[in-house]
């Protein structure tokens, strides 16, 4: 998504997300998609990790 701008548009976008933000609030907006990210990368993960130890065979319950 981000691969196909160029040099122009990415600058642009910048000086937008600039103004929209203003330079204090940046940082702390930045901060916070971070930490959303990592969440969800790590709920993906245990998701997956979930879903493989529900594929291996489980014993009958007698």
């Amino acid at each position: 998504m981000l691969g196909n701008l160029k040099p122009g548009e990415l600058i642009v976008l910048l000086i937008i997300i600039l103004l929209l933000f203003g330079g204090k609030r940046l940082p702390g907006a930045a901060r916070g998609l971070g930490q959303s990210l990592r969440i969800f990368k790590s709920e993906v993960t245990k998701k997956d990790d979930e879903e493989e130890d529900s594929d291996s065979p489980q014993p009958p319950v007698h």
